[in-house]
């Protein structure tokens, strides 16, 4: 799983995610790309789910650049546990996702037929509505 290595608070608040993303809203390495159509948190084991079958779609042709990586640790209370005593322990890392932005990218001779079809199946992993775009030239 994608985790971080080292992060400065071992807790963080969760935050809103209205509005559209701040970066990563063209593609930027590959030809074809996924945007989201609306905001998500996505978690770590859903990165690695796109990542293996986006991998095992490829084979050996195209080459995967992910555009988000799992760095807002969401904390959890045990269960059966009273309210109060304090915030739960970090469970699980999610990636932020907000409208707009370029999930994952395809490139290194791919058609775009082939992209569209990886691509699609790489959207039934995530938890988000999505749009397939290709780079402006």
């Amino acid at each position: 799983m994608l985790m971080p290595k080292k992060t400065k608070y071992r807790k963080m608040q969760r935050g809103r995610m209205r509005g559209r993303s701040k970066g990563a809203r063209t593609i930027a390495f590959g030809d074809f790309g996924l945007v989201a159509i609306e905001p998500c948190w996505v978690d770590s084991r859903q990165i690695e789910s796109v990542r293996i079958t986006v991998s095992r779609q490829l084979k050996k042709v195209g080459r995967l650049f992910l555009r988000m990586f799992p760095d807002k640790p969401i904390s959890k209370k045990p269960i059966e546990t009273r309210m109060g005593k304090g915030k739960g322990n970090p469970e699980f890392w999610v990636a932020v996702v907000k409208t707009g932005r370029v999930i994952l990218e395809l490139g290194g001779g791919l058609t775009e037929l082939e992209a569209r079809k990886i691509l699609r199946m790489a959207a039934y992993k995530l938890p988000m509505k999505t749009r397939f775009v290709t780079k402006e030239r």
